[in-house]
C-alpha cells in the first residue's frame, strides 16, 4: 500500500484549517473555502449548503466541544481527501468522530463531513447544537449570508 499525500494546495488549506480552528476564527475560512462548500452534520438529514453555514456550525460546535482533540488524519488513494479522527467531550458526554474533507483542485474544501459516536455523545452534540442552530434556519438552508 502506498501512502498518499494531499496536493501542496490541500496541505496549506488543512494547515490553515488548524490554524484557525485553535483560534476559532472561522470567520477566516472564506479563501478556504470553494464557492459551492457542502457541509454534512452528523445530526442533520439534508447537507447545508454555502460559506455561510459551515462558518456558523464550525464556530458554534468549537464552542460546544469540550477538550477537542484531533488524532490521526489519512489521505484517500486519489489524494483529494484527508480524514481527520477527533475525540471530544459535550456535556460530560465523551465522544469520538471524524472530520472529512474533500479539496477541489485549488486546494479549497469542497465538502466537509462529520460522524460522531457514541450514540450517547451524538445525542448531546444534537441538543446542544440544535439550541444554538435554531434562530439560524434560513443560513443553514442556504437561503441567508452571514
Amino acid at each position: 500500500m502506498q501512502e498518499q499525500q494531499l496536493s501542496a494546495a490541500a496541505q496549506r488549506t488543512l494547515a490553515a484549517w488548524h490554524e484557525i480552528l485553535e483560534r476559532n476564527a472561522m470567520e477566516e475560512l472564506d479563501p478556504w473555502l470553494a464557492d459551492d462548500i457542502v457541509f454534512r452534520s452528523p445530526v442533520a438529514h439534508q447537507p447545508y449548503p454555502g460559506k455561510a453555514a459551515i462558518k456558523l456550525v464550525l464556530k458554534n460546535v468549537n464552542q460546544v466541544f469540550e477538550n477537542f482533540t484531533y488524532h490521526r488524519s489519512f489521505v484517500s488513494d486519489d489524494g483529494t481527501s484527508a480524514v481527520l479522527e477527533f475525540s471530544a467531550t459535550v456535556k460530560g458526554k465523551q465522544l469520538k468522530g471524524i472530520d472529512m474533507l474533500r479539496f477541489d483542485a485549488e486546494g479549497r474544501i469542497l465538502e466537509f463531513e462529520v460522524m460522531v459516536r457514541p450514540l450517547n455523545g451524538l445525542q448531546a452534540l444534537a441538543e446542544e447544537m440544535g439550541k444554538r442552530m435554531a434562530p439560524h434556519i434560513a443560513i443553514l438552508k442556504g437561503q441567508a449570508g452571514a
